[in-house]
């Protein structure tokens, strides 16, 4: 699951220094954290675990839906991340993250980011355990009437 692909963790953070509303994605258990730094009087960050969108316009309209308080983001950061939760932290992705929702001044957006976290880490908890017991996956090969 740490996935097999190239991408400069610098211009991750770079994009998530500068993003209005950013959803790092999950691909392996279909999830996605959303984050719009956006706020006003009244009104504090958004952090929270989503379902995967189909597309970035299926998300623009999701965030639409849920902060209707606000105008459309000028701009979405899509983040797919293939590895593991854990990753996140040790990348220094989560610290950027964290470094702009406290820029708010919102007490309760960290407790908030704590428990999407927490439930990232379940969620990945859960997809390791079906991968090993084979729930929810299909075999392409066995050993039985193999030749070799």
């Amino acid at each position: 699951m740490e996935g097999n692909f190239l991408f400069d963790i610098r211009d991750v953070i770079q994009n998530i220094e500068r993003a209005e509303v950013m959803s790092v994605f999950f691909p392996t258990f279909r999830r996605a954290l959303i984050v719009d730094t956006r706020y006003k009087e009244g009104v504090g960050p958004l952090v929270r675990l989503m379902p995967m969108a189909r597309s970035p316009q299926d998300r623009m309209r999701s965030i639409r839906r849920i902060r209707p308080e606000f105008p459309r983001p000028t701009n979405l950061t899509l983040v797919p991340w293939q590895r593991y939760v854990g990753s996140l932290i040790s990348s220094g992705v989560w610290d950027k993250i964290l470094a702009r929702l406290e820029e708010s001044g919102d007490d309760g957006i960290l407790v908030a980011c704590e428990k999407a976290m927490t439930e990232l880490r379940q969620l990945e908890s859960e997809e390791l355990t079906a991968a090993i017991t084979g729930d929810n996956y299909h075999t392409l090969w066995s050993r039985e009437g193999s030749s070799g």
